[in-house]
């Protein structure tokens, strides 16, 4: 049995889970996860608890027991609308969405994002339109998006009618500051690392 002190934030950690897990995820997003009560009012506020694999409150009670790698490889972290329904519920306001964009950067960095979703697929394309061309060009993005994920006709039938509304372009938008937008990235991007 560990003889360190337990702190407030693992006060509900078991002592034979990962508690470097669950500091790590507590460190990360500032959110006490000892407080949780497993009342789960913020899984039955959650707009899309009926389609992933872990319900909020069994996402927070997983990384209470130090359950590493079911968390890093579930789609809910990836799947979460960062709707901020489930901390309005909470009765202790454990704030799941900030912990949730903790676990997507640390699955990210073990290379364990879920197979079962393409979000990160879309967030790299989106960013790196963004980056290359200072604003969303959401042709380039469904274009890009089709042929790394693999589904070339789904939705194609939506495109005549996207293009007859002008709800899409076929050109680029042409936006100046590429060279102010490549530094604010690689700001970002040395803040990233300093963070580690």
């Amino acid at each position: 049995m560990s003889t360190e002190p337990r702190t407030s934030r693992t006060a509900g950690v078991p002592p034979a889970a990962d508690a470097e897990f669950a500091l790590a995820v507590a460190g990360a997003s500032d959110a006490d996860l000892a407080v949780c009560l497993q009342c789960r009012k913020c899984t039955c506020g959650c707009p899309v608890a009926a389609r992933v694999d872990l319900k909020p409150h069994e996402l927070v009670r997983l990384i209470q027991l130090g359950e590493r790698n079911e968390v890093l490889s579930s789609r809910i972290i990836w799947e979460c609308t960062s709707c901020e329904t489930c901390v309005t519920r909470c009765p202790q306001h454990v704030d799941i969405p900030a912990m949730i964009d903790a676990l997507r950067q640390m699955s990210r960095a073990r290379g364990q994002v879920s197979a079962a979703t393409t979000v990160p697929v879309f967030n790299d394309i989106f960013l790196g339109l963004v980056k290359k061309r200072g604003r969303m060009y959401e042709a380039g993005l469904m274009v890009s998006y089709k042929f790394q994920t693999g589904t070339f006709m789904q939705d194609v039938d939506k495109v005549p009618m996207m293009l007859r509304k002008r709800k899409i372009a076929l050109l680029p938008p042409n936006v100046r500051g590429g060279g102010e937008r490549k530094r604010m990235f690689e700001r970002a991007r040395a803040a990233e690392r300093k963070a580690r």
